[in-house]
């Protein structure tokens, strides 16, 4: 008898134990569904399911709210008791939502109605249908970001009129930007691997008031797989294995990740290797962008070597591989541990932009290429969920970065081989915690401390002799440091009525030593020393649960870094940029205001417009050096030129979508930006901007039911005419279409694509796709490649 008495007692304490955790699925098909997020009205702690499905939400105990959420399903709302004594959960599938979890706003899991900017989520689901090879292609799939591409290893996004150094990457909440970040495209992004991403949101406007410097057009926050616990006492084992080929490039891909957990402790592994040959450009368009030749090396000489396929872009291709490792540890509910390990190395890759560069109609360059660019990051990520006086969530992030980059040039025919090469140190803190205050207050408020130190070197070797010596580096050895502080409250008078205002000091310093070897600079040091203040006000009204209204005003800055002070490198034949020691910070002034609505269960429509004026703005001006303002530099009399405070700008514009669900599965949604820019010239003129890209967009029609999702999708973006262009793409003859004028100009394109995936059993899945079918030629807006003709993607999956 004794012994069935303490049977049940066990029992009854195992069925207590496990009830915390719920399973959510689909019940469409009643699969398990990973990455729903669940958040609630108690606490602000944020979780996920695993691929099982499964969550333990004893952190959430006693709340009368708790919300689950996926893009692409109805959110559920159910009390912590309901969902106890009810543990299955079953979510519908919907292709509308008014609603969803958001992090990038505050640096905390939130509902994105209650956010009065506008932020757009990439799902994992719909990288996993529409494939894109690298994170600037992850990126399109939102409909509004524009990628430009100098290679084919590049991806430089352009948002709300800004790019470069003036938008802001984060990873796993720590910042990616560097004191070398250029005014010029950038391709850092493409250190990111798509299948070690999460998650995806890009924040629209300044952030400066939760990330500080650069958060000027936006923040592209990118979360990176999480190592998952197991709801049992049994080991969670997870894992998936994918390999992809695409013709445009002849792409071959593999890609690995596992997952073992345990009750507290947890291990990820993520591998990819990526290898893509020179890339096809379409049939179908302007001549002027055809590949008729190219440089190959032989005997110690550069001969133009005639292309037998000008569609071919010789030289594009190269190679990389990513490598992620995660280390878990949760000792109970309210601490959570969580070590990142992320390595990411290229090849060598060829700037196709600069091999298109002629001198009296011949080849400017033997070689042009950027070195093996390198990034890694060690990521400690510590997370507290704790009713004190002091928060009621608290999250530390340590991280430890290191970049490499370098640049290799030399003339046709010169045996001069130039090879700059930056490496950056970058170390950071930051701590965020939210309290809420009663049931209608909520503060978020941190700080944050980054250093990043720049050691730059050139070299200089003679190919035939095989000889090097030490020449001009790109930057000075540097030093930059920024630290500060930032408060956001958050009010929500009603259900219908809720405002957020938040204020950031920060302090940044730069320390730069020069060597004048090689350029007779004026000054050996520059020191900068100054702060600056930003803040941001806004609301969200919600007359019913079918409208959404929000405005948002806001400032944000983007404190010198030592590309601006103290680069020395050609910006185009006939002129070299030298340092200036004497900057300020740009600032930007920007409001918003949006509306979306539904109109019964089935459309969604929504927009946003926004006007933004940068002032200070950091750009590229005549200077002197030493009351001389010629220097040779390459062989070449140059003008100096500096970056400069000189210089207003301003954008505004427009950010549009609708999105419709049809009978049987089918769904029509689109996507619509314009943006107007302009900005001052030397002479007291104004120029469109540059980094305001034309009107553009994405329409898809898709399907989706239990094995089968497809998608059809046109993008499309309109005519830059020469009368549009910015006085600093003029110049860039050698990348543009020529109109019946002889003028450079960016013809607007389109293409047809089509996408499909099925789902064999619930271990193996295929995918497939046909993009630009009409096999278009064209060439994105300020991109100096050539964008992939027709190209046949196909891939498979195996999950274990």
């Amino acid at each position: 008898m004794k012994k069935i008495f303490f049977i049940l007692i066990a029992l009854l304490f195992s069925i207590y134990a496990n009830s915390q955790v719920i399973t959510i699925k689909s019940k469409t098909n009643e699969q398990p569904l990973d990455l729903v997020g669940i958040t609630s009205n108690k606490s602000s702690a944020f979780l996920t399911t695993n691929s099982k499905g499964e969550a333990d939400i004893s952190v959430f105990k006693g709340a009368d709210e708790i919300h689950l959420q996926l893009i692409g399903y109805a959110t559920v709302i159910k009390s912590y008791d309901e969902l106890i004594n009810n543990n299955i959960v079953f979510l519908e599938m919907e292709s509308i939502n008014m609603d969803r979890i958001v992090v990038s706003a505050n640096r905390s899991g939130q509902s994105s109605a209650s956010v009065p900017t506008k932020i757009t989520s990439i799902a994992r689901k719909d990288v996993t249908l529409l494939n894109p090879q690298t994170a600037a292609d992850l990126l399109t799939i939102s409909g509004n970001v524009f990628i430009q591409k100098s290679q084919q290893g590049g991806g430089s996004p352009m948002i709300r009129g800004f790019s470069t150094n003036r938008l802001l990457y984060t990873v796993d909440g720590v910042r990616m930007n560097t004191a070398i970040f250029r005014g010029g495209n950038i391709q850092n992004v493409i250190s990111l691997d798509p299948f070690a991403i999460e998650n995806t949101e890009v924040f629209f406007g300044p952030g400066s008031v939760i990330y500080g410097s650069d958060a000027i057009g936006g923040v592209m926050s990118f979360q990176t797989l999480v190592a998952e616990l197991s709801a049992t006492d049994e080991p969670f084992i997870t894992g998936n294995a994918t390999t992809r080929y695409s013709s445009a490039n002849n792409e071959k891909t593999v890609h690995f990740d596992v997952n073992v957990g345990w009750k507290k402790w947890a291990l990820l592994t993520s591998i990819s290797s990526n290898d893509y040959g020179d890339l096809r450009m379409g049939t179908n368009g302007p001549e002027e962008y055809l590949r008729p030749f190219y440089v190959i090396r032989q005997d110690s000489v550069d001969i133009i070597q005639t292309n037998n396929n000008p569609l071919i872009q010789k030289p594009s291709g190269y190679s990389q591989i990513n490598m992620m490792q995660k280390l878990r540890f949760k000792p109970n509910h309210n601490w959570d541990i969580q070590y990142g390990f992320h390595y990411s190395e290229t090849s060598d890759y060829a700037r196709y932009d600069r091999h298109i560069r002629y001198k009296k109609g011949l080849p400017r360059y033997g070689e042009w290429s950027y070195g093996p660019q390198i990034w890694m990051m060690n990521n400690l990520n510590i997370t507290n969920n704790n009713d004190i006086f002091l928060y009621d969530q608290l999250a530390i992030r340590l991280a430890q970065q290191y970049f490499e980059e370098s640049r290799i040039s030399r003339d046709i025919n010169d045996d001069l081989r130039e090879t700059r090469t930056e490496k950056v140190d970058a170390y950071s803190a930051n701590i965020d915690l939210s309290k809420t205050i009663g049931v209608k207050n909520t503060i978020f408020y941190g700080g944050e401390f980054i250093l990043n130190n720049v050691t730059s070197t050139g070299i200089n070797t003679d190919i035939s002799t095989n000889v090097s010596v030490p020449g001009p580096s790109r930057y000075p050895q540097a030093s930059w440091l920024s630290y500060g502080a930032y408060i956001t409250d958050k009010i929500e008078f009603n259900d219908k009525f809720i405002i957020q205002a938040g204020l950031r000091y920060n302090q940044y310093q730069l320390d730069a030593v020069f060597d004048t070897t090689f350029y007779p600079f004026p000054f050996t040091t520059a020191n900068l020393n100054d702060g600056k203040f930003n803040g941001s006000f806004g609301f969200v009204f919600r007359p019913t649960k079918k409208w959404i209204i929000s405005a948002n005003a806001a400032t944000g800055f983007r404190s010198p870094n030592v590309d601006d002070v103290g680069k020395v490198f050609d910006s185009e034949p006939g002129s070299v940029i030298v340092p200036n020691p004497n900057l300020k910070a740009e600032y930007v002034y920007s409001a918003d205001f949006g509306v979306a609505k539904m109109f019964g269960d089935f459309i969604k429509i929504d927009f946003n417009v926004y006007y933004t004026i940068l002032e200070n703005a950091l750009v590229r001006r005549n200077y002197t050096l030493n009351g001389i303002d010629s220097i040779m530099y390459d062989g070449t009399l140059s003008q100096v030129q500096a970056i400069q405070n000189a210089a207003v700008a301003n954008v505004y514009g427009l950010q549009a979508g609708f999105n419709i669900k049809l009978p049987s599965g089918f769904a029509l949604k689109s996507d619509f930006n314009y943006q107007k820019g302009q900005e001052e010239l030397d002479d007291g003129t104004v120029s469109p901007s540059r980094h305001a890209p034309p009107w553009f967009g994405v329409t898809r029609l898709s399907y989706s039911t239990n094995d089968l999702s497809f998608q059809f999708y046109s993008l499309y973006s309109g005519e830059k005419s020469f009368e549009e262009m910015p006085a600093e793409e003029i110049g860039k003859d050698y990348m543009y279409a020529i109109d019946a004028e002889g003028n450079p100009y960016s013809p607007a394109w389109f293409t047809l694509n089509f996408k499909t995936m099925y789902k064999i059993n619930q271990n193996f899945t295929v995918s497939a796709g046909l993009e630009n079918i009409t096999d278009q030629r064209y060439r994105p807006y300020s991109s100096g490649i050539v964008a992939p003709g027709r190209n046949l993607v196909f891939s498979m999956k195996a999950k274990f």
